[in-house]
C-alpha cells in the first residue's frame, strides 16, 4: 500500500522551534505530529525563590507578542494568594492595557501572518504590492494598539508600569488624547476589516470543538471571568486543576493539556466567540452577523474573521473605557504577603492562560505552574490537521503544503509567526 510522508525541517521565524510530520498510507492518515523541540525555558523553575512582587516582570518575558496576558494572569494569581481584591478603577485600567495588546497582536496575526495565505502570497510584503492600502492601514491599526500599551504600560513591549496590586502610576486623562484620536480612525478600518476577512477564500472544514474560554457577566471576557465550556463547565481559577491535566508526549517539549477524561479542547477566539458572542459590543455584534458568523463558528480557517471581530471589539471597548476613565487614586493597593496558594487567568489573544503560585509568609515563591494557550491547543491542532489532510489527501503537494501551513496558523500566532515555516518533503513508497 502506497505510503506518503509530509514533513518539515525546523520551522523558520516562529516564536519557538518545531516541525510538522504527517504520514498517509493508501490515502488514509496514519499519524499527525506537531513536533515542538524548543529546549525547555525553565520559567516555572527559576520563579521559585523569587519575591512575589517580581512575577509581572519575569513572566512578561515568556512572550514578546502578549506580555500583558502573562502579567495580568500572574498578578491575579498573586493577589488571590495574598487575599487582595483591586478596586474597579484598577481593573478598568488593566482591561484598557489588555485591549491594546489584543489590537496589536490580532492585527499582526490577521494582516501579516495569516492573511497572505488566503490570497496566495508568500508574505505581507508581497501582498502589499497589490493591497498596499490594506497593509498600510493595518500598520496604523497595530500602531494604535501599541500606543495604548505605551501610555498605560510605560512601553509597548514588556510594559514596566504594572505591579501586583495595580500600577506604579496612573496616566492623566490628557495623556490619552492622541491615542483616542488614533483609536477613532482605527475603529473605521477595524469595521471594514471584518468584511474584508469574511470575503477571503476559505477552505471548508467544520469541526465539533469542545470550546473552553473565560466568561464574565455582561461583558466579553478579557482580563478576568469564570471558566466556561461548551460542555457545561463553570469554574473558578482554583478549580482548573480538578478538570484539566497536562501530560508529556514524546514528540514535543511542550506539555499537552486535555480535559481529565482525555478529550482535547480548543481555547482562543473561536471559543470566546461561541461562549460569549452575545456579549460583544453592538457594533462588533452587528459586524459579526453581517460577516455570516452565526452564534458559533466551527471552521478553524474562519478564525481570521473572528479575530477581526475581536479587533473591532477591543477598539470599541478601549474607547468606552477612555470615555469613562478616572485615574485610580492611589494607582495600586498595598499587598502584604502571606503563606498560601493563588490562581489567576486571563484571555491572551490566542486563548486562556492560567497561573498558579504557592508562596510562603515572606512572599517567596515556593512553586509555580503556568499553562499557556499554546500547550492547551496542541492536541486539538493535531486533530484538526488530521481531519483536513484526510479530506484533501488528493491535493497536489505544493497546495497541501500551503493548506497545512494555513491550518496551523489558524490556531496560534506564537507557533505560526512565519510566512514560510514548513519545508515540505514527500516520500512515496
Amino acid at each position: 500500500m502506497a505510503e506518503r510522508r509530509i514533513g518539515s525541517g525546523p520551522l523558520a521565524r516562529v516564536e519557538g522551534e518545531g516541525a510538522l510530520h504527517v504520514r498517509l498510507r493508501g490515502g488514509r492518515v496514519e499519524e499527525v505530529r506537531l513536533e515542538i523541540f524548543e529546549p525547555p525555558r525553565f520559567f516555572e523553575a527559576f520563579l521559585r525563590g523569587r519575591a512575589f512582587t517580581e512575577v509581572p516582570d519575569i513572566t512578561a518575558r515568556i512572550c514578546g507578542i502578549c506580555p500583558v496576558a502573562y502579567q495580568v494572569s500572574s498578578m491575579a494569581a498573586m493577589e488571590d494568594a495574598c487575599g487582595v481584591a483591586v478596586p474597579e478603577e484598577v481593573r478598568a485600567l488593566r482591561r484598557l492595557l489588555y485591549c491594546g495588546e489584543w489590537i496589536e497582536s490580532h492585527a499582526l496575526h490577521v494582516f501579516f501572518l495569516h492573511g497572505p495565505d488566503y490570497l496566495g502570497y508568500d508574505s505581507a510584503f508581497a501582498m502589499a504590492r497589490d493591497h498596499r492600502g490594506i497593509v498600510e492601514r493595518a500598520l496604523q491599526l497595530k500602531k494604535a494598539g501599541n500606543a495604548l500599551m505605551r501610555v498605560v504600560g510605560g512601553r509597548e513591549i514588556h510594559p514596566v508600569n504594572v505591579r501586583v496590586g495595580g500600577f506604579y502610576r496612573a496616566p492623566a486623562p490628557a495623556e490619552f488624547a492622541a491615542v483616542a484620536d488614533e483609536l477613532e480612525v482605527a475603529r473605521e478600518f477595524a469595521l471594514e476589516a471584518v468584511g474584508w476577512t469574511a470575503g477571503l477564500p476559505c477552505p471548508e472544514l467544520e469541526e465539533d470543538f469542545e470550546f473552553v474560554a473565560l466568561r464574565a457577566p455582561g461583558t466579553y471576557a478579557i482580563e478576568s471571568g469564570r471558566l466556561a465550556s461548551s460542555g457545561g463547565l463553570d469554574l473558578a481559577p482554583g478549580e482548573y486543576g480538578e478538570h484539566f491535566a497536562e501530560h508529556q508526549v514524546p514528540h514535543s517539549t511542550a506539555l499537552h493539556s486535555r480535559l481529565r477524561d482525555g478529550r482535547a479542547y480548543l481555547t482562543g477566539p473561536l471559543a470566546r466567540y461561541a461562549l460569549s458572542g452575545d456579549r460583544l459590543s453592538p457594533l462588533a455584534r452587528e459586524a459579526a452577523d453581517a460577516a455570516g458568523l452565526g452564534p458559533a463558528c466551527r471552521n478553524p480557517f474562519k478564525s481570521i474573521v473572528v479575530r477581526a471581530v475581536e479587533i473591532l471589539y477591543a477598539v470599541d471597548e478601549a474607547l468606552r473605557l477612555l470615555a469613562a476613565y478616572a485615574p485610580p487614586d492611589p494607582p495600586a493597593v498595598a499587598v502584604a504577603p502571606r503563606a498560601g496558594i493563588g490562581c489567576g487567568w486571563s484571555e491572551a489573544p490566542r486563548g486562556m492562560l492560567w497561573h498558579r503560585y504557592a508562596i510562603d509568609a515572606e512572599g517567596t515563591i515556593q512553586d509555580a505552574r503556568i499553562v499557556p494557550p499554546t500547550s492547551q491547543n496542541q492536541a486539538r491542532i493535531e486533530q484538526s490537521l488530521a481531519a483536513f489532510v484526510a479530506g484533501h489527501a488528493d491535493l497536489p503537494d505544493d497546495e497541501l503544503q500551503q493548506r497545512c501551513e494555513q491550518a496551523v496558523r489558524s490556531f496560534d500566532p506564537c507557533i505560526s509567526c512565519a510566512t514560510h515555516f514548513l519545508r515540505l518533503e514527500i516520500e512515496r513508497c
